[in-house]
């Protein structure tokens, strides 16, 4: 009995073992290669997407919606590219007048679906509402909210208010490297936080869950084990503050573990209520042990907005 219900374990630990090292050397290296990763999730999640809407009929533009998502996640590092692009013509003696990051996001988004609606006009393949509606979406839910993830990254040091933190205005190069380090540690400490969610809620639901949470979209969740992926959420959030994150207050910290705690849990059960509708257990099986990218990474995507809205707006403001 043991043997089945824990039958994939070593699989998936495998492939954990060797992905969450390089997760974590690419978060702390930030930058360009940090996007590219996010950018590629973002992708790939997105086409995973647009296969479960075409299981229920749908026909959405997957060409269209995967290069104005890689667009969108690149609205998110547009900060860092203005002052490299900049930086590179100002040497050169020329002046460049450039959008700022929200007016190219929304540029972006707006050509994106007036596109999308003049491909639409002329296509004829399933229904016009159907295909739109599933390719906007999943340049929204998906790449959009990829794209938080990005930006939280960037908020250190684009967006970091130096004077807050330390008593002078402008950073030293000491200071700038732990700035820079906080961005790391940050986005880490949520992957971390939603990596041990998951695992609490997954083994104590299996050991003694007895009472389903949310049957009709997910049957094997229990509230046995969303509360214990709930707790253990919190406290890996405050070892966080402990360990590297010490510009957080304790409050902070609290905050962000309950965010990872609930919504990290709601975002997976609205994947599963994705799946359930298309008839399929993963969304793909290009992880072996963990099925899908949207998979495995559908708590982040839920979770990431939120974490970038509380630490831009409260942390950091």
């Amino acid at each position: 009995m043991t043997t089945s219900r824990f039958g994939g374990l070593p699989t998936r630990i495998a492939v954990a073992a060797v992905a969450i090292p390089s997760i974590i050397w690419i978060t702390m290296e930030g930058g360009y290669l940090f996007f590219a990763f996010v950018a590629l999730l973002s992708g790939l999640s997105l086409h995973e997407f647009y296969k479960l809407a075409e299981k229920k009929g749908a026909f959405p533009l997957k060409t269209a919606g995967i290069l104005a998502g890689f667009v969108v996640n690149g609205a998110f590092v547009y900060e860092r590219l203005q002052v490299d692009i900049f930086s590179y013509f100002e040497g050169r003696g020329i002046q460049l007048s450039m959008f700022s990051q929200l007016q190219f996001l929304l540029v972006v988004l707006l050509l994106f679906i007036l596109i999308a609606l003049l491909i639409e006009l002329f296509r004829q393949k399933g229904s016009p509402t159907l295909n739109l509606g599933t390719t906007v979406l999943g340049v929204v839910f998906i790449s959009l909210f990829y794209g938080t993830l990005i930006s939280t990254r960037e908020l250190f040091p684009y967006g970091f208010p130096v004077h807050k933190f330390f008593p002078t205005s402008f950073a030293d190069q000491g200071q700038l490297h732990a700035i820079t380090r906080w961005g790391g540690y940050t986005v880490v400490s949520i992957l971390a936080t939603i990596w041990v969610c998951d695992t609490a809620a997954y083994f104590v639901g299996l050991s003694i869950g007895r009472h389903r949470l949310f049957e009709r979209v997910s049957p094997k969740k229990s509230w046995e084990g969303a509360i214990a992926g709930f707790v253990f959420a919190i406290l890996t959030m405050i070892a966080a503050r402990a360990l590297v994150l010490d510009y957080l207050s304790l409050t902070n910290a609290l905050v962000l573990g309950a965010v990872v705690g609930i919504f990290g849990q709601l975002g997976d059960l609205v994947e599963s209520r994705f799946k359930r509708d298309a008839g399929v257990k993963d969304s793909s099986s290009i992880i072996p042990g963990h099925g899908g990218v949207l998979d495995r990474f559908d708590s982040l995507v839920f979770v990431a907005p939120i974490v970038y809205l509380y630490i831009d707006f409260v942390v950091l403001s």
